[in-house]
């Protein structure tokens, strides 16, 4: 039995990692409280300054789950908040787990930090560069999340790491940016580019975590089920016309539109249509040791049906 610290651990993630832990000796921390399977504990715990420092001293966890991270913004965010949570928050919690002896840390990245790039090839394995693009706050935030864990393995090599670069989360009852563009009456894809994206079922992530929060390896995996969903399917399944544009003029389009207040995205929004990462998942399947039980299909399907 371990003792495991979750930050964030009242997100979407969090709620569905938590009962796969029941055995555990479990310290979940967020800001706010949450309701807890028995013989777990609540800490409250803000990223973002000395919270980490003190909380992980007080509980000396042998294992800490990282999860803390704005996935989708808030429409009051700002980027200076965003930075302060993913990339202020994950050094200080590696701070803290250096001085405090924590054995493993365990982080919640994502197929973002690959950046979107023509250059990207499908599917894309662990020793892609990590180039998330600056344009992008999510992407740009895990990109310099994994700088720092990076060299982190070279300074404190004591502190293993397992670092998951996670797809599309989807489950029954997930709601995120991603499922807000389908959740329009059509759906917008750019000509010439399938603009495939890869899901990874929520239980499927909560099994994966909980095994890297106990007997899993350390090491980097993408983290997605079997085979991509093209948006030619995604509109099929959903029933929904889609809208092809090429990429100028929906650049054009998006220029001139969120001036005025029309959209919130700008033209560097073609580039997440064109250019979505694609995630080979071989290393999670041949050295972590977990098939997801879901294809990325079957995982969609899943949540359009929910």
């Amino acid at each position: 039995m371990s003792r495991i610290l979750i930050t964030g651990a009242a997100g979407m993630v969090g709620s569905r990692l938590l009962p796969h832990l029941v055995g555990h000796e479990v310290v979940a921390t967020d800001i706010r409280p949450i309701p807890l399977p028995p013989g777990m504990t609540f800490a409250p715990m803000d990223v973002r300054g000395d919270d980490p420092d003190r909380v992980i001293a007080d509980h000396t966890p042998d294992v800490v789950v990282h999860l803390a991270s704005i996935v989708t913004p808030a429409r009051t965010s700002t980027r200076e908040f965003e930075y302060a949570v993913d990339v202020t928050g994950t050094q200080n919690v590696l701070s803290a787990c250096v001085r405090h002896g924590v054995r493993r840390l365990v982080v919640t990245s994502s197929g973002a930090a690959y950046g979107y790039h023509p250059e990207n090839r499908a599917p894309l394995t662990e020793s892609a560069p990590i180039r998330g693009n600056p344009e992008f706050a999510y992407a740009h935030h895990k990109r310099l999340v994994e700088e720092m864990l990076a060299a982190a393995r070279t300074a404190h090599p004591d502190l293993e790491q397992v670092v998951l670069r996670i797809g599309t989360v989807l489950g029954v009852g997930v709601e995120n940016q991603i499922t807000a563009l389908f959740r329009k009456p059509r759906l917008l894809a750019i000509r010439g580019s399938d603009s495939a994206f890869v899901f990874i079922w929520t239980e499927d992530l909560a099994r994966i975590l909980a095994r890297a929060a106990t007997d899993g390896p350390p090491g980097i995996f993408n983290v997605a089920g079997d085979g991509t969903v093209g948006m030619d399917r995604l509109a099929a399944v959903m029933g929904k016309p889609m809208l092809r544009l090429p990429a100028w003029a929906l650049r054009t389009a998006l220029a001139v539109a969120r001036p005025l207040g029309l959209t919130p995205y700008g033209p560097e929004q073609v580039r997440f249509l064109q250019y979505r990462p694609v995630l080979d998942n071989s290393r999670l399947k041949s050295v972590f040791g977990y098939t997801p039980q879901k294809t990325s299909a079957e995982t969609f399907d899943l949540w359009w049906r929910g």
